[in-house]
C-alpha cells in the first residue's frame, strides 16, 4: 500500500506534465517566458473553476433569456406604445416610447434594429481581445456595458438618445454572442453537444415571448421606463459573476496574461483525467498557429477562408433561405403585437403573441430536431424538411391573416408558427455539416451576421415604411408573410445539391483533441461534478 501511495503522486505529476507538453509544445522549459507559460497552463488545469459544465450552460441560458427578453420588451405594446393621433379635431396623447417621443413607424422600427450596429462593430473587437484577455472576463465587461446601456434606455429623452443607448446594448451583447456558444461547445459531452446548444438557442423564442408579456404588464401597471430599470437589475448578478468568479479557459487560448496567449491551447479542468494524443510534430503545428495570429496573416487567412466558404454551394443556398426566413420572423417579432392589436382589436395582444411564441418556439424547435433525426440526418433530408415545413408554415400564417374572426386567426397562426419554428435545428445542422470542421466557427459567424444584416435588421423599418404608405395592417402582414414562400423555394433548390456531409473531414491542423467523454450528459440523473 505504501509503495502504491508513493507512486500515485508521481503518476499524477507525469500526467500533468503530459498535459503541459501537449498544450504548450514545451517539454523542458528553459527561458523565463516558457516557464511562465507552463506555470500558467498547469495552474489553470489544476485549479478548476466553480463553473461546472452544467452550471455554465444554466448561467448562459439565463443570460441569453434576459438578452432576448429585452428585445421582446421593446417590441411590446406596453413599452413600445402608440404614436399620437389626431382625428376630428381631437388628438390622443399616445403611449409608451412611440407616444412620448412622437416617433413615426420608420423611427420606431429603427429602434428594433439599432442594437445591431453595436453588435456588428463590436463582435470582431471582442474576438480579437480574447487572444490577450480572459474570454470569460470579456463576457463580464460586455454584460456591464449592456447593463449601463439598458439604464441609458430608461433615462432617454428623445429618439436619438434611446437609439444610441440601443446601439450600446448591441456592443454589450457582442462579447456574449461571440464567446458563449464556443464555451458551451467546449464543455458539453461529445454525445450531446447539439442538445446543449439547442437548450441555449431555445432561449431566443422564449425570451422574446416573456419580453412581450413582461413589457405589457410593466407598461400597463407602472411605466415603460420601469421595464428597462428592472432588466438592468436582473443582469447585475451576472455582471458580478463575470468579474469575481474564477473562469474556465476557452479552448484555443492561453490563460490571461501569458505572452504566448495566441499560440497556446489551454485545457479544461477535467482534461487531466482524459486521454491525450499528441502527434509528433505538434510543437511545429502550435508554433504555426502562433505565427498565424499576427494581424496581417490573420486577415489573409480570413479572406482565404471566406473564399472557401463562399464556394460551398450548399452553405450559400442555406444562408440565402435563412435570410429570407429571418426577414419575416424579425418583423413578426417586432410588429406582431401591434398588427394583432390593430387588425383584431386585441386588448391583450402582447400576452397572446407572447404565449404563441413560447409554445410554438419550444415545441417547434424540439420537434424539428426530432423529425430530422427520425428521417435520418442528412443534408438532403434537412433541405426537404426546411422547404416543406416553411412552405406549410407560410400557408397557415398567410391564411391566418385572411380571417376576420380572431379565433380562426389564432388557430391558423399558431399552427403556422409551429411549422416555421421547426426549421431551427435543420438550418443550423446544414451550416455545421456543409463545411469542413475547421470552417464551422466562421460558417456560424457569417450565417449570424448575414441573417441580421440582410434579414431582421432591415425588415422592421421597411415594414414600418410599407405601413406608413398603405395604412392597412392586414395587407402589410400578408405582403410580409409571402416572403416565407421565397425562403421555402430557396431551400427546395438545396435538395438537388449532392454534397457529402463534411463533419468528419480532417481539420487543417493534425492535433488530436482532448477526450471529452468523461463529462456527464445533461439528461443523466447523476450531477456532473467535474
Amino acid at each position: 500500500m505504501g509503495e502504491e501511495e508513493q507512486t500515485k503522486p508521481a503518476e499524477e505529476d507525469s500526467k500533468n506534465s503530459s498535459v503541459v507538453v501537449a498544450v504548450t509544445g514545451v517539454e523542458q522549459p528553459k527561458t523565463q517566458e516558457e516557464k511562465m507559460v507552463v506555470s500558467d497552463v498547469r495552474n489553470s488545469a489544476l485549479q478548476p473553476s466553480w463553473f461546472t459544465p452544467k452550471r455554465l450552460l444554466a448561467l448562459f441560458c439565463v443570460i441569453n433569456l434576459i438578452n432576448y427578453l429585452d428585445r421582446g420588451t421593446i417590441a411590446s405594446n406596453g413599452v413600445n406604445g402608440e404614436r399620437k393621433t389626431c382625428s376630428g379635431g381631437k388628438c390622443s396623447g399616445g403611449s409608451g416610447i412611440q407616444g412620448e417621443f412622437n416617433l413615426s413607424n420608420f423611427e420606431d422600427g429603427v429602434l428594433s434594429s439599432a442594437f445591431m450596429v453595436g453588435l456588428l462593430l463590436a463582435s470582431p473587437i471582442f474576438a480579437t481581445l480574447a487572444k490577450s484577455m480572459n474570454p470569460f472576463r470579456l463576457i463580464g465587461v460586455g454584460l456591464l456595458v449592456w447593463t449601463i446601456a439598458i439604464v441609458g434606455c430608461a433615462c432617454s429623452w428623445d429618439f436619438w438618445s434611446i437609439s444610441i443607448a440601443r446601439m450600446l446594448v448591441g456592443v454589450g451583447e457582442a462579447s456574449f454572442i461571440s464567446l458563449a456558444a464556443p464555451f458551451i461547445d467546449d464543455n458539453a459531452p461529445d454525445t450531446q453537444r447539439t442538445a446543449w446548444l439547442g437548450f441555449f438557442y431555445m432561449c431566443i423564442p422564449v425570451g422574446y415571448a416573456v419580453g412581450y408579456i413582461f413589457g405589457g404588464l410593466v407598461g400597463s401597471h407602472l411605466a415603460w421606463r420601469w421595464a428597462f430599470w428592472l432588466e438592468a437589475i436582473l443582469m447585475v448578478p451576472f455582471v458580478i459573476l463575470g468579474f469575481v468568479m474564477k473562469p474556465l479557459q476557452l479552448k484555443g487560448f492561453a490563460p490571461a496574461g501569458s505572452k504566448k496567449a495566441s499560440s497556446v491551447e489551454t485545457v479544461a479542468p477535467d482534461a487531466l483525467d482524459s486521454e491525450i494524443l499528441v502527434t509528433g510534430d505538434s510543437e511545429e503545428k502550435i508554433d504555426d498557429l502562433g505565427e498565424a495570429s499576427k494581424s496581417g496573416n490573420v486577415f489573409t487567412r480570413f479572406l482565404s477562408d471566406m473564399k472557401v466558404l463562399l464556394s460551398e454551394k450548399v452553405y450559400v443556398v442555406n444562408v440565402l433561405g435563412y435570410i429570407s426566413y429571418n426577414f419575416v420572423l424579425g418583423a413578426y417579432s417586432y410588429w406582431g403585437p401591434k398588427a394583432g392589436y390593430n387588425i383584431y382589436n386585441m386588448a391583450n395582444a402582447d400576452m397572446v403573441f407572447g404565449g404563441i411564441t413560447v409554445g410554438c418556439g419550444l415545441a417547434g424547435t424540439i420537434g424539428g430536431g426530432l423529425v430530422l433525426d427520425y428521417i435520418n440526418s442528412t443534408l438532403s433530408n434537412a433541405f426537404k424538411l426546411l422547404s416543406a415545413s416553411t412552405f406549410l408554415g407560410a400557408v397557415f400564417c398567410f391564411g391566418a391573416f385572411c380571417f376576420k374572426k380572431e379565433i380562426y386567426f389564432l388557430i391558423f397562426f399558431a399552427i403556422g408558427e409551429l411549422l416555421v419554428f421547426a426549421t431551427q435545428a435543420p438550418v443550423n445542422y446544414v451550416c455545421l455539416h456543409s463545411v469542413k470542421p475547421s470552417l464551422r466557427p466562421l460558417s456560424m459567424a457569417m450565417s449570424t451576421v448575414s441573417i441580421h444584416v440582410f434579414g431582421d435588421v432591415p425588415s422592421s423599418p421597411l415594414v414600418g415604411v410599407l405601413q406608413d404608405h398603405i395604412h392597412n395592417w392586414r395587407k402589410t402582414a400578408l405582403i410580409l408573410t409571402s416572403i416565407l414562400f421565397l425562403a421555402a423555394a430557396i431551400w427546395f433548390i438545396g435538395i438537388f445539391f449532392r454534397s457529402p456531409d463534411k463533419f468528419n473531414e480532417e481539420s487543417e491542423h493534425n492535433i488530436s483533441e482532448l477526450n471529452n467523454t468523461n463529462k456527464a450528459p445533461l439528461l443523466d440523473e447523476e450531477a456532473n461534478t467535474a
